[in-house]
C-alpha cells in the first residue's frame, strides 16, 4: 500500500437523475480537499429515468469519474459488487446515490483505515427517515441480526462504509448481501469498527426501500448465519436438526406403542401423529433445500469467475489506471498524463 493511499468512491445509481450532479459536486470538493488520489465510480444499475445519459455527460467532462453501466437492473448488491471489483485504489468507500449519506463523514472513516482497521461501517444514529416504514423495521432487524450472529452492530443497513481494497474484493456479494458486508468481512478476519455518520433527509427522487424488505433481510440472515458458522462443518448444523427430529420420532413411536399396547387405543387414524410426521419431514426438507440452494449459488459465483452482474459499457477506464500506475496532479485527482479527454471502453 502506498504512503498516501488513494480513495475509490463507489456509488450505485438507479433512477437518481436529480441527485447525480449534486452528489458529484459534493464528493469532488471533499475529495480534492483530502489531498489524496481519488476516483468516483458511478454504477448505473439499469436506470430508465435519464440517469445514464446524465452520467455519460458528466464523465465526458470529468476524467476522474468512472462509469460502470450495467445491462439491466441487477439490484443494489450486484451494482455495489461491480463498482468494488472495478475500483483501482487502496481504499474503497461505498455510499448511496440519494444524497442521504453525508460525505462529510468520509475523512473520519479514512482516518480509521489509516489507523489499521480494515473496515469502517457507518451508524446513522440521527436517521432522517420515516419511523414506521424505515426506522422501525431497521431497528428490529439490527437487534435480531446482532443477537443471532454475535456481531456488535447498530446499523447494518447503512451503505456508507470504508474498506481496504484487498478485503472488499475478497467478499462474495450476491442477492441482497451488501448489508452484511461487515459480518462477511469480519468472518474473513478483518478488523471492523462502527462509527457515527451523518444522515440527511431525501430531497429528490423516491426511496427504493420499504417495510417488505424486512422479510428479505431475515431470509438473508439465515444464510449468513449458516455461512459464517457452519459452512466448513455442515454436519454440526444438520446433525443437530437430525437429532431433534429423531428424538421426536422416537418419542412418537413410544407414545403410540403405549397407547396401543398399554391402553388399547386404536391409533391408526390419529391425525396428530400424521400431522407431526408430515410437518417434521416437510420442515427439514424445505430448510435443507434452501441451504443447499445457497451453497449452490456460492459454488456458481466462486468458480469460473462468474459474476452477479453483466457490464454493458465501461467509461473512463483504462488498463493504465486499473493497474494503479497513474500519476497524481497537484489537486490529488487520479490523472493519466497520456490522455486529456475521457477514454471509453465497451464490453
Amino acid at each position: 500500500m502506498s504512503s498516501n493511499p488513494g480513495i475509490s468512491v463507489v456509488v450505485p445509481i438507479y433512477n437518481e437523475i436529480d441527485n447525480i450532479q449534486p452528489a458529484w459536486a459534493e464528493l469532488s470538493a471533499l475529495l480534492i480537499s483530502m489531498h489524496r488520489p481519488y476516483e468516483i465510480i458511478f454504477v448505473d444499475d439499469g436506470s430508465n429515468d435519464g440517469s445514464r445519459q446524465k452520467l455519460l455527460d458528466l464523465a465526458a467532462n470529468e476524467t476522474c469519474v468512472r462509469l460502470v453501466l450495467l445491462r439491466r437492473n441487477f439490484g443494489q448488491t450486484a451494482a455495489m459488487h461491480a463498482g468494488i471489483q472495478h475500483a483501482s485504489l487502496d481504499y474503497i468507500v461505498t455510499m448511496d446515490g440519494d444524497l442521504q449519506n453525508d460525505p462529510a463523514s468520509i475523512p473520519v472513516m479514512i482516518d480509521k483505515l489509516d489507523e489499521g482497521f480494515d473496515l469502517v461501517h457507518g451508524w446513522r444514529r440521527s436517521r432522517k427517515d420515516k419511523l414506521v416504514s424505515r426506522k422501525l423495521p431497521s431497528w428490529m432487524a439490527n437487534r435480531l441480526i446482532s443477537k443471532v450472529t454475535g456481531f456488535p452492530i447498530n446499523d447494518l443497513g447503512c451503505t456508507l462504509k470504508a474498506i481496504k481494497s484487498e478485503v472488499a474484493k475478497d467478499i462474495e456479494l450476491y442477492g441482497d448481501m451488501h448489508r452484511f458486508i461487515p459480518i462477511l468481512a469480519s468472518n474473513l478476519g478483518a478488523r471492523c469498527i462502527e462509527i457515527e455518520v451523518g444522515h440527511r433527509a431525501r430531497i429528490h427522487g423516491d426511496s427504493k426501500y420499504g417495510i417488505g424488505r424486512f422479510v428479505r433481510v431475515l431470509l438473508d440472515l439465515i444464510t449468513v448465519k449458516y455461512m459464517t458458522g457452519y459452512f466448513s462443518s455442515p454436519m454440526k448444523f444438520f446433525g443437530l436438526f437430525g437429532f431433534l427430529v429423531s428424538a421426536v420420532a422416537i418419542f412418537s413411536v413410544m407414545a403410540v406403542a403405549v397407547m396401543k399396547l398399554g391402553w388399547g387405543f386404536d391409533v391408526t387414524g390419529n391425525p396428530l401423529l400424521y400431522l407431526a410426521i408430515v410437518t417434521a419431514i416437510l420442515g427439514i426438507q424445505f430448510f435443507s433445500l434452501g441451504l443447499i440452494g445457497e451453497l449452490s449459488v456460492r459454488i456458481y459465483y466462486g468458480t469460473g469467475e462468474k459474476k452477479s452482474y453483466q457490464v454493458r459499457r465501461l467509461v473512463n477506464f483504462t488498463e493504465h489506471n486499473k493497474a494503479m500506475d497513474a500519476a497524481v496532479d497537484e489537486t490529488g485527482v487520479l490523472f493519466n498524463p497520456e490522455r486529456q479527454s475521457a477514454a471509453v471502453v465497451s464490453e
